[in-house]
């Protein structure tokens, strides 16, 4: 059954500028309407906040000031925010419309993705967050749902509605709602300082990253239960299992990745998603074609299985004290696993990694006196050995160190310290600022000889192009320069010009010169010519009419029929554009030649009441004049006779006596 015909939105001009057409999705705080922005011609998403929330003052306060904070990004994986508003009690943000769909969507229809697939996916999601995150702000929902991915490929991550700046406080109440004893987010995202503390930062959207990495790759959630209050205990008292022991064949690069980012101690947790990308790249870099592309096993029936990935969740606000009741959790942390330091770096060894084994300490029995100058020969010998064979085959060596998105100076002196050598290039990159660093080779990690060189890829930042100067050039001259350009020809809008000629390219906007984005839309300005005033041809012969248009420079077509008109017939009857209006050189006028008036027999009125005889000849479609010898009495004479003809409209006169 079709819902969408009882939204009163629907059909609605919002704010007398968007026009509502469709529903595309319902939150649990939110509508979510495709619609039309009447005012640029432009299709856009409106997110439209519940009329039960709408009625709380703070929260609306809240949502706009968070509308604002999510409109200063501008990041390719991030969904743009237009405009914000409130029409009649709607709240409502405007925002970039994706067509595509999300990515609980493609988790829903298609299960778990093999790992090139999830990765493709990660990625841009890290980056758009972590450009967040550099701004100081916290999406707070990070979710499937919350990931688009357009017709054309792009991720983007949406709805920022949660988001809160990270010098607003860290703690908020529990989870952040700014009232105290209630969640505010999705049970299954919330990391578990959310859960426990109310703490708003960066680490709690590195761990709603990670339970949707785990779902891409088993097609489950790992926390589940009966009521959200189980759901949240269980982010708070259960570690993440490996997605390998439901995906058995996983790649164990991606249960490490898994760990980090759900670490349940945010201080061993990536800073932000920055550093999560970081890491991604560097498992990504250390996986084989065959890994990255291996089909995915069947789960294992003995190992218990999460909600089903096609569930969704809404964001709402979850009431703490049926969570947390009077007692706080136990907490089981993990043991040593990754420990970042305050700053959050990304160089720590990834869980699992082999550290330095240590010998065990134990008794070592007393040998003869006799043999021991014996023994302490073979080991000389021995760690000669080993001293030589770790030098040709390790000491010489080194791990190139990670400068991930350090300044280009900070990179040159981490890798200047380390006693390598630096070659830097440059490339553009949508992600990272620049002069920041994109990648190393060798990458991070890997090993180099020391003294080696290491090339340093920088950013050049966002590729740009110029808006060329197409003024003065036709029209499909111009679209093709700008399409040379790497620009896309917008919407081409007509107006009259003194000196450049018809067709031609007045303008663009953005002007020429500017710096856009390759693939940004530039809209035309064309000319339609001199201003000119259309003069007046009716009356005149058509041959003449023609001439004299053509003499100021219009085009002129005639009509195929011709029509009666009072005209003489062979002349202009009538005339489009009509005389004095304004048209360009160019312009074409159309002329109605006349085939002379229609002609009429006149009706014989003589011996009818006045009143009768004027509605008779009027009716046949005559002007009628009356000469009275009387004031009134009857018609005995008309000045056409019965059974003469006449040109419609003419006059008739009668004579009354």
């Amino acid at each position: 059954m079709d819902t969408t015909v009882r939204d009163p939105l629907i059909g609605h001009l919002l704010d007398d500028r968007y026009h509502v057409e469709t529903r595309v999705a319902v939150g649990g705080m939110a509508t979510v309407y495709r619609a039309l922005d009447t005012r640029l011609d432009r299709r856009l998403a409106l997110k439209v906040m519940h009329p039960s929330l709408s009625a709380d003052s703070g929260f609306v306060e809240r949502f706009i000031r968070e509308a604002k904070a999510a409109a200063r990004l501008d990041h390719p994986n991030v969904v743009g925010v237009t405009d914000q508003g409130r029409d009649r009690g709607w709240v409502y943000l405007a925002m970039e419309y994706v067509p595509g769909c999300t990515l609980r969507d493609v988790l829903r229809d298609g299960g778990p993705l093999t790992p090139r697939a999830v990765l493709d996916i990660l990625e841009p999601m890290l980056a758009g967050l972590g450009a967040a995150h550099r701004a100081g702000l916290v999406h707070r929902d990070v979710k499937p749902e919350n990931v688009l991915i357009g017709d054309d490929g792009r991720v983007k991550v949406a709805d920022f509605g949660l988001v809160r700046g990270v010098d607003a406080g860290t703690s908020t109440g529990a989870g952040g709602t700014g009232g105290s004893g209630s969640l505010l987010g999705t049970v299954s995202y919330l990391a578990p300082e959310q859960i426990e503390h109310g703490t708003v930062e960066p680490r709690g959207d590195v761990y709603a990253c990670g339970i949707t990495l785990y779902e891409m790759l088993t097609g489950a959630k790992p926390h589940a239960g009966d009521s959200p209050a189980q759901v949240l205990l269980s982010h708070v008292r259960h570690d993440v299992p490996a997605p390998s022991l439901l995906v058995p064949g996983l790649p164990p690069a991606l249960d490490r990745l898994v760990a980090v980012a759900c670490e349940r101690n945010p201080s061993r947790r990536p800073a932000d998603a920055a550093v999560l990308l970081s890491l991604t790249r560097s498992i990504r870099a250390g996986m084989s074609d065959a890994e990255l592309d291996s089909p995915l096993g069947g789960r294992r029936e003995a190992e218990p299985v999460g909600a089903p990935v096609g569930s969704e969740d809404p964001t709402d606000v979850v009431p703490v004290r049926s969570v947390l009741g009077s007692e706080a959790p136990d907490r089981v942390e993990r043991t040593a696993v990754i420990e970042f330091p305050p700053g959050g770096s990304g160089d720590a060894p990834l869980p699992g990694e082999p550290g330095e084994p240590e010998g065990p300490a134990g008794y070592e029995p007393r040998r003869p006196r006799r043999g021991r100058l014996a023994l302490l020969g073979v080991v000389v010998a021995v760690l000669g050995l080993v001293a030589g064979f770790w030098y040709v085959n390790a000491g010489q060596f080194l791990r190139t160190p990670g400068v991930y998105d350090l300044p280009r100076a900070e990179a040159q002196r981490v890798l200047d310290e380390a006693g390598l050598r630096v070659e830097f290039r440059e490339e553009f990159s949508p992600v990272v600022e620049a002069d920041h660093v994109i990648s190393t080779l060798p990458e991070r990690g890997e090993r180099i000889r020391r003294n080696g060189t290491v090339t340093v890829t920088l950013s050049r930042g966002p590729e740009v192009v110029e808006v060329p100067d197409v003024s003065g050039t036709p029209e499909d001259e111009a679209r093709r320069a700008l399409r040379d350009a790497g620009l896309t020809p917008g919407d081409a809008t007509a107006e009259f010009h003194p000196t450049v000629p018809r067709g031609s390219v007045i303008s663009t906007e953005p002007a020429a010169g500017v710096e856009r984005r390759p693939d940004s839309a530039v809209a035309l300005t064309v000319s339609r010519g001199r201003e000119v005033s259309v003069p007046d041809v009716v009356g005149l012969p058509e041959g003449s009419a023609i001439q004299r248009l053509r003499e100021i420079g219009f085009e002129v077509e005639v009509a195929g029929e011709r029509v009666h008109a009072e005209q003489e017939a062979g002349t202009v009857a009538a005339q489009s554009p009509g005389t004095g209006e304004s048209a360009g050189e160019g312009d074409t006028i159309t002329l109605e030649i006349s085939k002379g008036p229609e002609m009429i027999v006149v009706p014989d009125v003589r011996g009818m009441e006045e009143d009768a005889a004027i509605r008779v000849l009027e009716e046949a479609g005559f002007e009628v004049e009356v000469q009275r010898v009387f004031f009134f009495g009857t018609v005995f004479n008309q000045s056409v006779h019965s059974g003469g003809s006449t040109p419609k409209g003419s006059t008739i006169t009668i004579y009354v006596r």
